[in-house]
């Protein structure tokens, strides 16, 4: 039996279940008619690749049906996926292995019959356009809001970063350096969130007040976990390395989120952060060590 055929059907089996779980699951009528419509496309794909291994292998449809199975770790992590990620960030991070598939189904073309050959072409052309057509037309309220969770999360990064790298310079003490974090980071939260609030009030799409809570919630929650480590170690450069490891696995969640979701450059995004982020934290660092200096506050005695 042919086991790129299989492999594929085996995909297109997969999906065809996993969006129809996720179509029943979606409360939105819209986006529930456009995951039965992925549903039932994939489900297309699935019964041609299943003709394509009949022709090639002579196999009996009943053996063949027992042959494809759905790959069962995918059926238990996405839903988990659309949980926590919600349906849009789901569906697309589905179809990031459909770029390969076309290749791979055009060099496929010269080797099927006739008859099959014209199916294929068909399906190429609805992995490039209506499959991306139906997914673009998917409508999320947390998807209206990632700007806001940006806007939070990757200004909390930076500064207490910032703010905890000139502290290397200027004390030893883990504790006064995760409390100063603390401190500013909550009094930023609310500048920030208060901007975000008067932005939002130009806005007609969105709520000021969740436009708001969402940029201070982001921006608190991500100083609260990069504070964690100056309460737990003892050492400064040690909880300054965790604290900043942390800093740059949030950047990375977030940025491969929004990469996925707005198909861009996860690679080329995330060096642009985490550049931003140690760089901010370097000169911080040179400040908080003139600054130490001036006033005679050194690491040893402060």
């Amino acid at each position: 039996m042919n086991q790129a055929y299989l492999g594929r059907a085996r995909n297109e089996l997969t999906e065809y279940i996993v969006y129809g779980n996720l179509s029943r699951r979606e409360r939105n009528p819209a986006n529930r008619a456009l995951l039965e419509k992925l549903s039932a496309q994939e489900h297309k794909h699935y019964e041609f690749w299943k003709s394509a291994l009949e022709n090639e292998s002579g196999a009996d449809r009943g053996a063949i049906e027992q042959a494809i199975q759905p790959y069962r770790w995918s059926l238990i992590t996405i839903p988990f996926l659309r949980t926590i990620f919600g349906v849009t960030f789901t569906t697309k991070f589905l179809e990031t292995h459909e770029k390969n598939a076309i290749a791979t189904y055009q060099a496929m073309l010269p080797n099927l019959p006739e008859p099959l050959r014209k199916r294929l072409e068909e399906i190429i052309e609805d992995e490039k356009t209506h499959e991306q057509s139906l997914i673009g037309g998917l409508k999320e309220k947390r998807v209206s809001y990632i700007g806001f969770i940006a806007l939070g999360l990757a200004d909390a990064i930076v500064e207490i970063t910032g703010v905890h790298a000139g502290f290397l310079g200027v004390t030893g003490s883990t504790l006064i350096a995760g409390v100063s974090g603390v401190i500013v980071g909550f009094a930023a939260a609310i500048s920030m969130g208060s901007a975000a609030y008067i932005q939002a009030k130009q806005d007609t799409e969105r709520s000021p007040i969740a436009s708001g809570f969402t940029t201070w919630a982001s921006y608190f929650g991500s100083v609260i976990l990069l504070a964690l480590p100056y309460f737990f170690i003892r050492t400064m450069i040690t909880a300054f390395t965790t604290s900043t490891l942390v800093g740059l696995t949030l950047l990375a969640t977030f940025t491969f989120y929004g990469a996925i979701i707005f198909d861009r450059k996860f690679s080329r995004e995330f060096t642009e952060s985490g550049s931003l982020m140690l760089g901010t934290a370097l000169l911080t660092y040179i400040l908080g060590n003139i600054i130490g200096g001036i006033f005679h506050l050194t690491p040893s005695n402060f």
